[in-house]
């Protein structure tokens, strides 16, 4: 199965890739490496899910938002390989910012989100990765979460 075929399977369409809103690009590559800038919860240019988890937004809710994360990761990614996604060969890390209230503790909860969409859509070898997930104050454009990702390519 590619991984286009299993996108459609899972009712994912991958969304062409926003202007960055500051100075910096959406992705670098060295060595088959390919850098994705953070990635926030957004549709359409749109932020689907913002505030502060613990106080105003659910863990089932920033878990929804960590899942659109990666899909827009997705979609640097695709562009970094020409709209090929066959050429990834795997996930190496993602770096999860979580916007949390000072007594919310469930951060790696919220990385689920994204994590588990990894594996679903490249399977469990290319797709499992190393990572790290952090509580911060805030996110740019009050997001609830927003995710930066390593990715290895041919």
């Amino acid at each position: 199965m590619t991984i286009e075929s299993k996108l459609k399977e899972l009712g994912i369409n991958i969304p062409d890739v926003g202007k960055p809103v500051a100075s910096y690009v959406p992705f670098t590559i060295a060595n088959n490496i390919v850098y994705v800038s953070g990635q926030l919860p957004a549709e359409s240019g749109d932020i689907k899910v913002a505030g502060i988890v613990g106080k105003d937004v659910s863990l089932e809710d920033a878990q929804k938002a960590a899942r659109i994360c990666a899909i827009n990761l997705i979609a640097v990614v695709k562009a970094a390989c020409n709209g090929d996604l066959s050429k990834v060969k795997k996930v190496l890390n993602l770096t999860v910012l979580v916007a949390s209230s000072p007594d919310f503790t469930s951060q790696h909860l919220v990385a689920n989100g994204a994590s588990d969409l990894f594996v679903e859509v490249f399977g469990n070898e290319i797709g499992s990765h190393s990572r790290a997930a952090f509580g911060i104050a805030s996110i740019p454009r009050n997001g609830a979460v927003e995710i930066a990702g390593i990715f290895e390519i041919s």
